[in-house]
């Protein structure tokens, strides 16, 4: 007889995988590999740019607007997690307000509703005309923001729409023993949630917020249109003077394409911490 077969059935219900380490080594090769094309190609893309007549004059311009970039970028992303985390708990919350309605009661659900109502809006409506709301429109009831506070306002809010229900829906696929084992132990619902939901939910959170991070890089040169100085605004005002838009553009591609690569990298790293951290701790 073997110790799985002695276990009682219900154990089975509170148990939890453990991550396979040879699987865990097999994708810390494909990241290594992955690190290393990406460097290769960093190198043969070095050599070609720099032979170019004008590179060096091209550059600093470029740079500026590339640390614009990332600003907006950052600050955007920790905006989008904030909100989407928001609107992920205010979806699933389970509040009520008792409205009276004539003879009766009326059971109504306003956390639940305002947090449909932004993914919605958000997910469903263009984030250049989101832009132009904020900018454009707010100040017609008073509220002027500057054009850096609006386009990471704008970014945050339009990528947080999307990331909610990546929230919501890795919270929920958390095993019910684990919330169950949670509440036998007299834990709160936050306490829960900190301590036992979120970190096992946020391995599976990651990888489509790496995609979500990428996009949002993508979406930043909307805001070249309320008047920021980003990469991709510095490249069009550099070919309006120096007429190489093949040479210009290439560059930014590239530019973005190594920014983007900065991006996968920390999410593959967070994952690996995050998938080392639970199976230590199950061990």
């Amino acid at each position: 007889m073997t110790a799985a077969a002695n276990r009682p059935d219900w154990a089975a219900k509170y148990e939890i995988a453990v991550v396979d380490a040879r699987a865990a080594s097999r994708r810390a090769g494909i990241t290594f590999r992955h690190v290393t094309l990406t460097a290769v190609f960093a190198f043969a893309a070095g050599m070609i740019l720099a032979s170019l007549s004008g590179f060096h004059e091209w550059m600093p311009a470029l740079l500026r607007g590339t640390w614009m970039t990332l600003k907006i970028t950052f600050f955007g992303c920790i905006l989008a997690v904030v909100f989407a985390f928001l609107a992920a708990f205010g979806k699933m919350s389970t509040t009520t307000l008792s409205v009276p309605l004539g003879k009766r009661r009326l059971s109504l659900r306003p956390l639940r509703w305002l947090a449909i109502a932004y993914i919605e809006v958000f997910r469903g409506t263009s984030a250049l005309v989101q832009l132009f709301w904020l900018f454009f429109v707010l100040p017609f009831w008073g509220i002027t923001l500057d054009a850096f506070t609006t386009g990471v306002l704008a970014m945050g809010l339009n990528v947080g729409a999307y990331g909610a229900e990546v929230v919501r829906g890795a919270i929920q696929a958390v095993p019910r023993g684990q919330w169950e084992a949670a509440t036998a132990l007299n834990m709160g619902y936050w306490t829960k949630m900190r301590r036992i939901i979120v970190p096992q939910a946020a391995l599976a959170m990651i990888p489509p917020w790496g995609n979500l991070f990428i996009e949002l890089l993508k979406a930043t040169a909307l805001v070249s249109l309320i008047t920021i100085t980003d990469l991709t605004f510095a490249a069009y005002q550099l070919n309006q003077t120096a007429l190489k838009s093949v040479e210009i553009f290439s560059l930014v591609l590239i530019m973005y394409f190594f920014i983007s690569q900065g991006i996968s990298w920390l999410t593959h790293s967070a994952e690996r911490h995050f998938a080392h951290g639970l199976a230590r701790g199950r061990g």
